[in-house]
């Protein structure tokens, strides 16, 4: 994959930080742990001795008159190269960096039901209780009848209100269509700060699920004002199964250990790259199995039903802060139905899938699917956190 890497991981353009694990003969004042680190022709940086978290980067104002190649306090951690080479879990040592997620103390949310195509299959697995044989039956039929309605409607618009009276009377109303052309969108919380996993980690889903999928997605970067500053890649790794049995198992189905993945770095917003480009994005998936299965898919965010800034309005305002900023998943027009088992029973993961979520402008994100029971335990928290950040203010003073 060596070529893959160098290609498509980052552009050359642009600003990129994120962090990595680096050991301590290489780690600023010698103290291991996560850094903060930028990225610059193929060379990684070690910003430590200005900011602690990528949560406090994305919040400062001056960040980019920091980022300076002369400056003796900014050092090198190594070639992007070969600290990508030892990101990927099946090859790393730890004894040379490594890249991490680059959100740590940032809330990790999103959004759900963003796109036509997504919402018709949540509709699909709550009508099939999360069997997926029987959402074969259901999706012609349910498409038939609501999907040309939900053609160019608004959400909260008064002709999605007309078209939910209408679907009211009919019978066949849903939770997914509330939030999907509602007022109100659907946010929930992905995952806890420092849970994420980044590139090249394997990442979790639980091994009893028998329906479930990756779910490739732009990731916004928000700061506590409720600005847009850059954004990522993600994987919003979902369990079909459990969801579509009852939305009130969304935080089983959706926050297990591993089932976060962001990355591979922060691309932030600059002359080269704008909240244009992201609104203009395609995000390709592929995955490839152990037993010879592929997937394409793709996604576009101009078929996004709100916008990235709407979006952003719903999950901070006046009625809820978020002091360290926050990442947000957009959602997905991914929702796969081709069948790999057997006839009829959908588009499941097995272990040892290579998921590969690509975008131009925000590069390549890589993970590999495993039981979330058989991947490393989340084990840095909020009090390893605070544990190391005392431990590099001591050696600062």
């Amino acid at each position: 994959m060596k070529d893959l890497l160098m290609n498509r991981t980052i552009t050359s353009e642009g600003i990129w930080v994120g962090r990595c694990h680096i050991p301590p003969e290489r780690a600023y004042n010698n103290i291991e742990g996560p850094h903060v680190i930028w990225v610059h022709k193929e060379w990684v940086y070690d910003l430590s001795y200005y900011f602690k978290s990528t949560g406090e980067l994305i919040n400062s104002d001056n960040y980019k008159e920091i980022l300076n190649v002369k400056d003796p306090n900014i050092t090198k951690v190594g070639t992007l190269e070969e600290i990508l080479e030892n990101s990927f879990y099946h090859q790393k040592n730890d004894a040379k960096p490594f890249f991490l997620s680059p959100n740590d103390t940032q809330a990790v949310k999103a959004c759900g039901v963003t796109f036509i195509k997504s919402l018709l299959e949540r509709v699909i697995e709550e009508r099939a209780k999360g069997e997926p044989q029987l959402a074969i039956q259901l999706r012609d039929e349910i498409t038939s009848i609501i999907g040309e309605s939900l053609n160019n409607i608004v959400p909260g618009s008064p002709q999605a209100v007309s078209l939910k009276e209408e679907l009211k009377k009919r019978g066949i109303w849903s939770q997914y269509l509330e939030v999907g052309i509602g007022p109100n969108a659907e946010v929930f919380t992905k995952s806890q700060p420092f849970s994420s996993v980044g590139f090249g980690a394997e990442v979790g889903v639980l091994s009893d699920s028998k329906w479930n999928n990756p779910e490739p997605e732009i990731v916004l970067v928000v700061t506590n004002s409720g600005k847009i500053v850059g954004a990522t890649l993600g994987n919003d790794v979902n369990l079909r199964d459990y969801e579509g049995r009852s939305a009130l198992l969304l935080g089983e189905a959706k926050d297990q250990n591993g089932s976060c993945a962001v990355g591979p770095l922060f691309r932030m917003f600059d002359d080269s790259f704008s909240l244009d480009d992201v609104k203009s994005a395609k995000v390709s998936l592929t995955i490839t199995g152990t037993d010879g299965f592929e997937l394409k898919d793709a996604s576009d965010m101009g078929e996004i039903s709100r916008s990235p800034e709407e979006l952003v309005k719903q999950v901070i305002n006046e009625n809820h802060q978020y002091p360290d900023g926050f990442i947000l998943f957009c959602g997905t027009m991914f929702a796969p139905t081709l069948d790999r088992n057997e006839k009829d029973m959908g588009f499941t993961h097995k272990p040892q899938d290579r998921v590969i979520i690509e975008s131009p402008k925000l590069g390549m994100l890589v993970n590999w699917v495993n039981s979330a029971d058989k991947i490393p335990n989340w084990n840095f928290g909020i009090n390893a956190f605070v544990d190391y950040s005392l431990k590099r203010l001591q050696k600062k003073n």
